[in-house]
């Protein structure tokens, strides 16, 4: 067995509901699948003695687990008084306009299509219930409205699909695009090194204790596939499903289509900086 201390961001282990820091407890949605790993973790936000709680990520359309949620902030004395979403992937955002009339909340979401209510959220937004302080930390790339929310006091990050507690995230091409995504995982370091964020709460996957460790590794496994992708084109390998096959043939061939979407987003980058 693999010590969790030696992998990327040291996992905590298993993926479970219940709590994660002082002030985040996980849900976790029962929507499993290689795509989504254990499932969807929605995170329920609250101040120590606050009545009033945030919730991050409703999930999927799913009656059973978004009355969970509800039931387990209420079981904790609390009230669920805003809902956030990290982006707008069906597997995070599906179930938050069933979630919103279950909870008579509001839906803050970048993207204008998502939002239930006059707000929306943007860059260097915090968002502020029941004593409760997040800031919002843009970080496109997995897709154009992917946010990260910043929890300064656990010294940890809610990421969505930027960075995931286990293996790594596709940059959902064309919507997605690498630049933006090498940038955001910049920013995110920058949180780690400048801000004292330890904690990744990931969108799927354990919880990651050592925040600079995981995006490190995001970003030397992001070069290096980068690099092999610019070599498959020198080498002959012209279409996406051409460099899948032969960059990622140890990768499960039922998560090619995912990594197409990564490699089209790898080619564009390439195309865009004159290396192909």
């Amino acid at each position: 067995m693999t010590d969790a201390t030696a992998l990327p961001g040291q996992p905590r282990g298993d993926v479970r509901s219940g709590p994660a820091t002082e002030r985040a407890v996980n849900v976790l949605a029962p929507n499993a699948s290689a795509m989504t790993l254990d499932g969807t973790n929605t995170w329920i936000l609250a101040e120590p003695g606050s009545d009033l709680a945030v919730v991050v990520d409703p999930g999927p359309l799913d009656e059973g687990h978004l009355r969970t949620v509800v039931d387990t902030a209420e079981r904790a004395g609390r009230r669920i008084a805003l809902t956030l979403l990290t982006h707008g992937h069906p597997d995070h955002a599906e179930g938050a306009a069933r979630f919103a009339e279950l909870t008579r909340t509001r839906v803050r979401a970048l993207d204008p299509a998502l939002r239930l209510g006059d707000e929306g959220l943007g860059p260097g937004d915090v968002v502020t219930v029941g004593g409760l302080e997040l800031r919002v930390v843009p970080t496109p790339g997995h897709t154009a409205d992917s946010l990260s929310f910043h929890l300064p006091a656990d010294r940890a990050v809610l990421t969505g699909d930027t960075v995931l507690g286990r293996g790594t995230t596709v940059v959902a091409h064309p919507d997605g695009r690498l630049g933006d995504y090498l940038d955001s995982l910049r920013r995110l370091r920058s949180l780690t090194v400048d801000d004292g964020v330890h904690t990744v709460l990931p969108g799927h996957g354990p919880v990651l204790d050592d925040a600079q460790g995981a995006v490190e590794y995001y970003l030397a496994h992001r070069a290096t596939r980068l690099a092999q992708v610019e070599t498959a084109v020198e080498d002959g390998y012209r279409t996406p499903e051409q460099v899948v096959a032969h960059v990622y043939a140890d990768v499960d061939r039922s998560l090619w289509p995912a990594a197409e979407l990564s490699v089209r987003a790898q080619l564009e980058y390439l195309e865009e900086h004159g290396l192909i």
